[in-house]
């Protein structure tokens, strides 16, 4: 068996969601310790009952920085690590000018891989622990990634992005090579050790209703899987798909009449929802994920995180790499908060926490697995550093609270403040 580890630090795990609790800190319970053994949380309690626990455990001591669950990126494109921060393009521009000419490049097995690890090194030394990515049109896109997760035992989730019209030559596919390359794929990859696979239309826009129908269907083989794509990211985006669809009742209706909406749907953004949406989204039980830097960066809007939450919707929080401008969920949680803040319902550091961390991994639908630090949850954690900058460490030393201790390294933290990494209870940094 493997050794037990035993860290000690201000281990912080979610009883309740803040969203629902009187005071959103009520939500968050305070621990001395954590035990890790085989991967998993084996106990959490105060350090010297857990040392009382597990004499022989090793001891790693942190002292009063925060042990959190590792973060959870809901919705990102890995094949644009390369072009993140790509200058004054809204979203279609963006797709033309930086993507698609990206993404072509990802046939390639051996640069696949070379990005593949990139962005998991990169992420892991942001404190990402678990991520849904799109790929590209190529399967070999697909197995770079997963193999590249297998190889850290990192929990992933992803799937070959399908389009057949509205992309360049190169880029498209077709109904049935989308079907049969997605099918082999789920066959190769889909619940080998940590990894789920996606069926991933990019956006209805750049998929014929033919191949939207032959998705659909392979979900419907295939329900154990998850269904990613964009709905409502920038008003342009609606009028375009309105115009190709002429007979929806709306963006939603273009997903539904094909199949690919209910309860394990994740769309990304969803700024722009009219009711009928966020109704039928509420019904079925389907996911929404914000993605606040890229609708900044690329201009989309301003996502209504407290109306949507107070519905009852599914919402996980995410960094959309590369349109995102960043690869850090603590950046993702500034951006979250600056949102929210003009929307005029700010959020608090412990419901920015959830959405990293639980939010995401309920959306995911993985919320069993990751996203918290409960015992028998796989033991992806990180540690944060409340002093990790000058200027993060005399704010936080006037701190009256924990939350207030917290909250600088929300707004101004990056990959300093990434003490520790720990994947499926190994050290990844």
């Amino acid at each position: 068996m493997d050794q037990v580890t035993v860290l000690c630090g201000r281990v912080l795990s979610f009883a309740h969601t803040p969203f629902e609790t009187e005071t959103p800190e009520g939500a968050v319970r305070e621990y001395g310790a954590v035990a890790v053994h085989n991967g998993q949380i084996a106990a959490l309690g105060d350090r010297d009952r857990l040392r009382a626990i597990y004499p022989a455990a090793d001891l790693v001591d942190h002292g009063d920085r925060v042990i959190l669950p590792g973060f959870v990126d809901a919705h990102v494109h890995y094949p644009q690590t390369g072009i993140i921060a790509s200058w004054g393009k809204r979203l279609i521009d963006w797709l033309n000018t930086y993507t698609f000419p990206e993404e072509m490049r990802f046939g390639d097995p051996a640069y696949a891989d070379e990005v593949a690890n990139r962005y998991l090194d990169l992420t892991t030394a942001h404190g990402t622990t678990t991520v849904a990515s799109y790929c590209t049109i190529h399967p070999e896109s697909v197995d770079a990634l997963f193999a590249a997760a297998k190889a850290r035992g990192q929990r992933v989730l992803a799937g070959k992005t399908c389009m057949d019209r509205n992309a360049p030559e190169g880029l498209r596919d077709t109904p049935q090579s989308a079907y049969d390359q997605s099918a082999d794929l789920i066959a190769r990859w889909h619940g080998v050790d940590r990894l789920t696979y996606v069926i991933t239309p990019r956006f209805s826009p750049t998929s014929t209703p033919e191949q939207l129908d032959a998705l659909g269907a392979l979900w419907a083989k295939h329900p154990g899987c998850l269904m990613q794509t964009h709905l409502s990211e920038q008003t342009d985006e609606i009028e375009w798909v309105r115009a190709l669809f002429p007979k929806a009742s709306d963006y939603l209706d273009t997903y539904e009449e094909h199949g690919l909406l209910g309860k394990g749907a994740v769309f990304g953004h969803a700024i722009h929802l009219e009711p009928r949406e966020e109704a039928r989204l509420r019904e079925v039980d389907a996911s929404l994920v914000h993605c606040p830097t890229s609708n900044s960066f690329i201009g989309s809007g301003l996502f209504e995180m407290r109306a949507l939450m107070n519905a009852g919707h599914r919402i996980g929080l995410a960094t959309d790499t590369g349109g995102g401008s960043s690869f850090s969920m603590l950046r993702t949680m500034a951006a979250a908060y600056e949102v929210a803040q003009l929307r005029g319902s700010p959020l608090h550091a412990a419901e920015l926490l959830w959405l990293a961390t639980q939010g995401s991994a309920r959306a995911l639908h993985i919320d069993d697995k990751v996203g918290n630090i409960a015992v028998g949850m796989e033991a992806d954690l990180v540690v944060l550093d409340l002093a990790s900058t000058p200027a993060i460490a005399q704010r936080s030393s006037r701190a009256g609270d924990l939350w207030e201790a917290i909250f600088p390294t929300l707004m101004m933290g990056d990959d300093r403040a990434i003490a520790e990494v720990r994947i499926a209870g190994r050290k990844a940094l």
